[in-house]
C-alpha cells in the first residue's frame, strides 16, 4: 500500500514472470477413431506435435525408428521431424492429435520422448479436447483438415484456455523424473512397414513420370524426406540408389517401345524427355550393355521362327 501525509511513498517493482512454455499458436486438434487398417502416410512440418493414444494401440514411425504405442501413451514430434501412424489391423483406436507452435528452449526436453500419462495428465488432454470442441467448428476427425474456424458462440476465454491447458501438460511433463526415452516402445514392425510404404510411393511416383523430368529434389519434397534416409532404403530394398531406379524404368519404358514398333528412336527419346537421340543411345547402352539398334535387332531375332 501507499503511504499518506508526510510518510514516504513506498517504490514497486513489476518483475516479470518467467515463462517456461509459450505456446504462440494452435495449428491444429484432432480427435481420431482410427480403423484397425488405418494407415497415415506421413508428414514432416515446422512445428511441434503430439500423439496421445486413448484407446487401442497405434505403430508410430518417427523418422527411421517404429514404435507401438498403448493407451494412455503419448509421444512428442519435434519440428522437421518426419512420422507416421499406423493402426496395428487388430485393436480399432482412439487418439488425441494436437500441433502447435512453442519456441521455447525447454521444448528440447521432449525430443525422443514418449510418456504414459498419469490420472491428472489425462485429465488436462481431456479439458484441451473439450475447450478445443467449443471453441472451434468440426471437424475434428478428419486427418486432411486442419484448418481451425473459430464458432461465433464460442465461450468466452476458450481459447486462452486452451493455451494454459495445453501449457500446464507441458510444465507437468517437464516436471516428471520418469521420462522414457522412446526405445521402450521400439516396434520393428511400424518400421518396416513404414519403410516399404515410402519405398512404395517413390517408385509408383517415378513411374506415374517415367515419360518426364523427374529430380532427386522432387521426389525428396513429395514423400518429405530426407535424402541420406532416402538413399539407404533403395539401397537396402531395392539394391540401388533412388535415381538410378528411375533412369532403369525410363529404359524398360524404352524397350517396350522398341518392341511395339510403333515409334522410331528419335521419337522414343522425345517421348521419355531425353535431351538427344544421342543422349538416349547412351543411357541405353550404359544400362543394357547393348544400343538401342542392337536391342532391336536382338528382339526380331529371338521373335524369328
Amino acid at each position: 500500500m501507499t503511504s499518506t501525509g508526510s510518510e514516504s511513498t513506498s517504490r514497486f517493482v513489476a518483475r516479470p514472470l518467467e515463462m517456461t512454455f509459450d505456446v504462440s499458436r494452435l495449428i491444429s486438434l484432432h480427435y481420431f477413431e482410427f480403423a484397425r487398417d488405418f494407415i497415415f502416410r506421413g508428414e514432416r512440418h515446422d512445428f511441434w506435435e503430439f500423439l496421445y493414444i486413448d484407446k487401442g494401440e497405434i505403430e508410430v514411425m518417427a523418422e527411421t525408428t517404429g514404435y507401438n504405442l498403448k493407451q494412455g501413451d503419448m509421444i512428442f514430434h519435434q519440428p522437421n521431424e518426419f512420422h507416421s501412424v499406423w493402426a496395428n489391423r487388430k485393436i480399432a483406436s482412439n487418439a488425441v492429435v494436437v500441433s502447435f507452435v512453442c519456441r521455447s528452449p525447454a521444448m528440447s526436453f521432449f525430443e525422443g520422448k514418449i510418456f504414459c500419462l498419469d490420472n491428472q495428465e489425462r485429465n488436462l488432454v481431456a479439458e484441451l479436447i473439450r475447450y478445443g470442441f467449443a471453441a472451434f467448428e468440426p471437424p475434428f476427425d478428419d486427418p486432411a483438415v486442419h484448418d481451425l474456424v473459430p464458432k461465433e458462440n464460442a465461450p468466452p476465454g476458450v481459447e486462452q484456455l486452451i493455451k494454459i491447458h495445453l501449457e500446464l501438460l507441458l510444465l507437468m511433463l517437464l516436471s516428471r523424473d520418469d521420462a522414457m526415452p522412446g526405445n521402450h516402445r521400439l516396434s520393428s514392425t511400424a518400421k518396416e512397414r513404414s519403410e516399404d510404404e515410402i519405398v512404395r510411393r517413390a517408385i509408383a511416383l517415378m513411374e506415374a513420370n517415367v515419360r518426364g523430368h523427374l529430380s532427386l529434389e522432387e521426389i525428396e519434397n513429395t514423400l518429405n524426406i530426407g535424402q541420406t534416409h532416402l538413399h539407404a532404403l533403395f539401397k537396402a530394398k531395392v539394391g540401388m540408389s533412388v535415381m538410378r531406379c528411375f533412369k532403369s524404368m525410363k529404359i524398360e519404358t524404352a524397350k517396350m517401345m522398341i518392341r511395339e514398333e510403333t515409334s522410331n528412336f528419335t521419337e522414343i527419346a522425345d517421348r521419355l524427355s531425353y535431351s538427344s537421340i544421342h543422349a538416349f543411345s547412351r543411357h541405353f547402352k550404359t544400362v543394357t550393355d547393348m544400343t538401342p539398334s542392337e536391342y532391336a535387332r536382338s528382339v526380331k531375332a529371338r521373335s524369328s521362327y
